[in-house]
């Protein structure tokens, strides 16, 4: 994404056409993305936020100074009801809403006013701000026993898939999820160079394009090939991915390849929709009682939850997921009905055995 050079709105006289008043509003949004460049904003997040800007002047229909508190909650709820978007959707949207009027006031206040006659004010406030999209829903994944039955289905019936190169495919992509808690744009992005078999003692994956906080561009990471990772990577690189065509001699070369080839005639990266929409078929087929709840970041809090209950501490999870703060780990993690009772027992026999070693 690239942006048009934005002029320094205290060089420009007071606007006295409808043409100056609309560059005006111009060069406010452009400022404002400017900032976010400046903070290290990645280009998807920076079109994220031009993009519900612009819906939001469209909806209210006049200059963005002149929006108030009744503007946004007839555009929060239009998304709600009428385009009966995600919550997570409407948050992003919210939140990038407030940003850009908390920009306006810290910076141009003054400027709109001698400029409009107009007092900027928040349209966001305490009353309308959307709660966090993930305060109240669940994502508790299936339990141990029932993802072991899907992919062990999953697994047995390769051999006689009828597109054996796209299902075996789909299912390493789907191992990852399940054993690495890998994000599905990450195992898209991943390239044949990073498998790291001569890392650690597992190897590991290096993970190039990793979710940054607050949309600040990719967050690398290497993450361990723990949980039989690395024997499905050496299955996957030695037997299946050549299978594709030449490209697997090439590191740069996609890790999960499309069954379409580029126009260089090399094979294009496999599409996240299409490994979505493998995971429901397979779920709707060996797991029912999942169909249309089980997806692949559902996996990935099940790899956090089972890791978890194994041992792993909250820290390595942290690492493992690539999430910047551990509160946001703890929400990952769904343990199972006897954990406290487990974490009681385990408790007091440590003090047991302490109190006998103290008397003996």
């Amino acid at each position: 994404m690239t942006l048009t050079v934005v002029r320094s709105l205290s060089d420009v006289r007071a606007p006295s056409s409808i043409e100056e008043l609309a560059d005006l509003e111009q060069e406010l949004i452009d400022q404002f993305l400017l900032a976010g460049v400046g903070a290290g904003l990645g280009d998807k997040s920076l079109a994220a936020d031009r993009s519900a800007l612009f819906e939001f002047i469209r909806f209210t229909g006049r200059p963005v100074w002149t929006a108030e508190e009744c503007d946004a909650d007839r555009f929060l709820a239009y998304l709600r009801r009428e385009r009966q978007q995600a919550r997570s959707t409407v948050y992003g949207k919210a939140n990038c809403i407030a940003r850009f009027y908390d920009f306006l006031i810290a910076r141009y206040q003054g400027e709109i006013h001698a400029r409009t006659g107009y007092v900027l004010s928040q349209p966001i406030d305490e009353f309308n701000k959307p709660t966090h999209a993930e305060y109240g829903v669940g994502r508790v994944p299936p339990s141990e026993q029932e993802v072991i039955a899907l992919f062990d289905a999953w697994r047995h019936q390769l051999p006689s898939a009828r597109k054996y190169l796209s299902a075996a495919r789909n299912y390493m992509a789907a191992s990852l999820w399940r054993r690495a808690g890998l994000r599905i744009n990450e195992t898209v992005m991943l390239d044949i160079r990073d498998w790291r078999p001569d890392l650690g003692e597992f190897g590991k994956l290096h993970i190039r394009h990793g979710k940054g906080s607050q949309g600040r561009g990719p967050k690398a990471r290497l993450v361990p090939g723990i949980d039989q990772v690395d024997a499905l990577m050496d299955w996957w690189l030695a037997e299946v991915r050549p299978q594709f065509g030449p490209d697997y001699a090439d590191p740069d070369a996609p890790m999960f390849p499309s069954e379409r080839r580029a126009c260089d005639g090399q094979r294009a990266r496999v599409g996240a929709n299409a490994l979505r929409t493998a995971l429901a078929h397979e779920v709707e087929r060996w797991l029912p009682d999942w169909a249309g709840r089980l997806t692949p970041h559902g996996l990935r809090h099940f790899c956090a939850s089972s890791l978890y209950g194994r041992g792993l501490d909250l820290k390595a999870i942290q690492d493992l997921l690539g999430h910047e703060w551990l509160s946001t780990t703890t929400r990952y993690i769904h343990v199972c009905d006897e954990h406290i009772e487990l974490a009681w027992t385990s408790a007091n026999a440590r003090v047991a055995a302490r109190l006998g070693q103290e008397i003996g």
